[in-house]
């Protein structure tokens, strides 16, 4: 866990890739459902690993706190020992690892905040960790790119594919059908060109842990906000069915 596994220039292409992939066409391709992981703690830490390891490097997260992660089940120590690669404070805030200064004269602008990615990339397609899952998951090997990536859900993005060990090279298989008259090529698989460290199922399940993180992050009180509303509305229907019965005794006695 303590071992950062990503490159700093990389990691900066994937989290340009997160900001400018709102503006590929929501006509395009079909986002994959993200599995909702924000109330599984292992899935979580998980994701928060993934995180510090592949995006903070670039990206600051400055509306949340490293000791915050508590709510995720770890301690200060585990935050200390595995997390804190930017600061030595765990109550300080996820600063970007990179001198905004230098990030600036190197690409003209900095990287924004991760902290409400998840939140802001909502489209017609689905929720932004739909569209944050299945960007994640659908890179593949353009030699014609000046990167030398391409991906399905933001065509010609101009960023590489910061995972691919993981992922290993792969490429879509596609194929004709007629569609009002016309013959149009849609994706009906993948071909895995090289191997990664992971086999498919395996880095699924990492990409719906790291997007799960980013939703929590996004609102850390959004299961406890759930919890806390289905035992209101038990109370306001209890409430509500003593107050129909007082008041039909009220009015009979009336009567």
């Amino acid at each position: 866990m303590k071992t950062i596994i990503s490159k700093g220039f990389a990691a900066l292409f994937v989290s340009f890739g997160l900001v400018s992939g709102v503006f590929a066409s929501e006509g395009g391709m079909t986002w994959d459902k993200a599995p909702n992981e924000t109330r599984n703690m292992a899935a979580l830490q998980n994701g928060a690993k993934l995180f510090v390891n592949y995006c903070l490097n670039c990206h600051s997260a400055a509306y949340m706190r490293f000791n915050r992660l508590k709510d995720i089940g770890l301690t200060d120590q585990q935050i200390k020992d595995n997390l804190l690669f930017t600061t030595e404070k765990v109550g300080d805030t996820m600063k970007v690892a990179m001198d905004p200064k230098q990030a600036k004269d190197w690409f003209g602008g900095n990287p924004p905040d991760l902290t409400l990615i998840a939140r802001s990339r909502a489209g017609s397609g689905g929720s932004g960790a739909d569209y944050l899952y299945t960007y994640l998951r659908t890179y593949y090997r353009d030699d014609t790119k000046a990167t030398g990536w391409n991906n399905l859900a933001f065509p010609n993005v101009a960023m590489p594919n910061v995972l691919w060990q993981l992922q290993g090279e792969r490429k879509p298989v596609y194929a004709e059908i007629e569609e009002h008259g016309h013959k149009v090529e849609v994706v009906k698989g993948w071909q895995q060109v090289t191997p990664g460290t992971m086999s498919t199922l395996q880095y699924d399940q990492a990409i719906a842990d790291l997007v799960g993180y980013l939703q929590w992050m996004g609102e850390p009180e959004q299961n406890s906000r759930v919890r806390v509303g289905v035992w209101v509305l038990l109370f306001l229907l209890l409430f509500t069915f003593a107050a129909w019965r007082l008041n039909a005794a009220y009015w009979k006695d009336v009567k």
